[in-house]
């Protein structure tokens, strides 16, 4: 009886994957099918690695939030529409034209009913950008998977009143942007990073608190420098150190016998002098910290051509 109901299963789930397309149906702890997943680097190694996938996933919706001048806008681009309305139609036709591969929402905060902008000051708009925001997702989540394009929604941290037990924090627009979302991505300023008493960039950290596609809740931190982004050769020498791909010996780097610095930022400076040794490094870092990623059919297909 067991065995029958196996097989019915099987050609059940078969029959669904040829109609709908490979991973329409997934089995719970079936870990091999989360990974079959294509992805785009969020420019910090560090962060490819806790996503799990190497990055963030295509097809999906991402949702960026942190306390002000936390680094969330350092990963993206900005569009300044009149009304939320018109930012979101512009979003659903840039999906649509699978002409783009990220499009990025910077703020959902500043997302402004047109309602609220036609309204009295002061006039009370109970719920609009929440509705607003509902609405989009239910319209644009099916033309993000179609055309196979990352929607990145930027978010603020706002207080709750009267909360005295629990976290205090919440998100602007009500709760449909944690449901549609696929990774939710929690970004905080951690620290200070200093050259004597000068400042030169920001220590961050980030949390995946919601992952469809991997195991969530993991952290990665990383360096914001003022005026060149995310640092990816500081990533590259921690998590190459940490694994013994790089050597450690005092103050000094080490990489195949020849010292490549003195300290970290000499050692940064020769990684990004040196661009083959450092993408050399980190793809042994992906390749012992990612799970290798599956071939799609198309893929086998061109590979056997």
């Amino acid at each position: 009886m067991e065995e029958n109901r196996k097989k019915a299963l099987a050609a059940a789930l078969g029959q669904i994957e040829k109609q709908f397309g490979k991973g329409s149906v997934m089995r719970l702890g079936d870990a091999a099918a989360s990974y079959d997943v294509e992805t785009v680097s969020t420019g910090s190694l560090g962060l490819d690695i806790a996503l799990g996938v190497g990055g963030l996933p295509r097809g999906r919706v991402v949702e960026v939030f942190g306390p002000e001048a936390s680094g969330k806008t350092t990963l993206t681009l900005q569009v300044k529409p009149d009304t939320g309305e018109q930012a979101l139609e512009i979003t659903d036709m840039l999906v649509r034209s699978s002409a783009v591969d990220i499009v990025v929402i910077d703020s959902v905060a500043a997302l402004t009913p047109r309602a609220e902008i036609e309204g009295e000051m002061g006039e009370m708009q109970v719920g609009l950008q929440a509705r607003l925001m509902s609405q989009a997702l239910r319209k644009l989540t099916g033309n993000i998977k179609r055309s196979n394009t990352i929607v990145v929604f930027i978010n603020q941290m706002r207080m709750k009143i009267g909360v005295m037990f629990g976290n205090p924090e919440t998100t602007t627009g009500g709760n449909a942007l944690k449901f549609y979302a696929s990774v939710r991505l929690d970004i905080r300023r951690i620290g200070a990073i200093k050259n004597g008493e000068e400042v030169t960039g920001n220590m961050t950290r980030v949390k995946v608190v919601k992952n469809k596609v991997a195991p969530p809740f993991r952290e990665a931190e990383f360096e914001i420098m003022y005026g060149q982004g995310i640092s990816r050769e500081g990533e590259i020498i921690e998590l190459g150190s940490s694994l013994g791909i790089i050597e450690k010996s005092g103050a000094w780097y080490a990489y195949k016998g020849s010292r490549i610095g003195q300290g970290k930022d000499n050692a940064r400076a020769y990684l990004q002098s040196n661009r083959e040794v450092a993408r050399e490094i980190e793809e042994q870092v992906r390749s012992k910290l990612l799970p290798p990623r599956q071939q799609r059919n198309g893929e086998q297909a061109a590979n056997s051509a």
